[in-house]
């Protein structure tokens, strides 16, 4: 009997192994190649390890999403428990769609590199114009002192929303004031 199950499943054991063989390939060339990335534009190890804590939750949602494949779950019980998932997460996103969209943000600055920590940038917002020094770029806000001493939390998706300048390091904000 048990002879008959490990042969009946032995096709899943093997793909499984490969599998999993493979999700560790994928994380070491997405870290190795997100740490060269990071080496080479000079962003900061903080950064760096929240990118690729993120590509890595992509590549295990992957790997249990091949896992049910290779297992045969029933089409009718995947669809059963995604749209019941889906509803659960859809409406807790309702409620948090602005933290992933700091997220998604904060990634998107990641690879764009528009600055970095210690350059002085001038935000373009009609109601609350901002000229500060970047202090940190964090997942979910980028952390500014302005000349005053001021320290101002700016959201990540409202950094992608304004229009930025990056003020030349020779000046400093206060020759851009008045």
């Amino acid at each position: 009997m048990d002879t008959s199950i490990f042969n009946d499943f032995t096709r899943e054991a093997i793909a499984t192994g490969i599998v999993l063989i493979l999700l560790v390939v994928l994380r070491l060339i997405t870290t190795k190649l997100v740490r060269r990335y990071a080496r080479l534009s000079q962003t900061v190890e903080r950064r760096t390890n929240l990118v690729i804590k993120y590509l890595h939750l992509f590549i295990n949602i992957l790997l249990i999403i091949a896992l049910i494949i290779i297992w045969g779950v029933d089409a009718k019980d995947i669809i059963i428990a995604v749209s019941s998932l889906a509803t659960v997460v859809g409406v807790a996103m309702v409620a948090q769609w602005s933290i992933l969209s700091n997220i998604t943000s904060g990634i998107i600055l990641f690879f764009s590199y528009p600055f970095k920590i210690g350059d002085t940038i001038h935000i373009h917002d009609k109601d609350f114009p901002i000229i500060a020094e970047i202090d940190d770029i964090g997942a979910f806000y980028l952390s500014m002192i302005t000349k005053e001493g001021e320290l101002v939390i700016y959201p990540n998706s409202l950094v992608l929303q304004k229009g930025i300048s990056v003020v030349n390091t020779e000046f400093s904000p206060t020759d851009f004031t008045d």
